[in-house]
């Protein structure tokens, strides 16, 4: 058995972390129309607590993914918006998003609404179909 990324280096090492990340994929698909807060952001990713958005935020921010600008009004006003490196992760979410559309079975709910439960429950060869997730 292979070793996990093995052929790859450093940097594609780097890019498989932060995209399994979770959240990274959701706020960057929220930040693809344009630059928006972090109020309207948390609405549009959905299920996730404002500690957790403002430390992925950093990260994202960190990694060069997005820009946060800091309007000096009071109170203070922040917004976010991909930078061309996060706009580059486009066609990567679409790609996942076909992908999921033409080879996952219907997706519980709890899937759906982003919660990670339920993974172990995907049917294979020669099991039952997923029970319902409950979350």
């Amino acid at each position: 058995m292979s070793a996990p990324c093995q052929g790859q280096g450093p940097k594609a090492l780097t890019a498989f972390i932060l995209v399994q990340e979770k959240w990274t994929l959701r706020i960057v698909h929220a930040l693809r129309p344009g630059p928006i807060g972090f109020n309207q952001m948390k609405r549009d990713v959905g299920g996730i607590n404002s500690t957790t958005l403002a430390q992925r935020l950093v990260l994202l921010e960190q990694a060069g993914l997005l820009h946060k600008t800091v309007q000096s009004t009071m109170p203070p006003r922040t917004s976010y918006e991909l930078t061309a490196a996060g706009h580059a992760l486009a066609p990567i979410i679409d790609a996942i998003a076909t992908w999921g559309e033409r080879y996952l079975p219907d997706a519980p709910t709890a899937w759906a609404d982003g919660d990670g439960a339920c993974p172990a429950d995907l049917p294979g060869e020669g099991t039952a179909a997923p029970a319902p997730c409950t979350p």
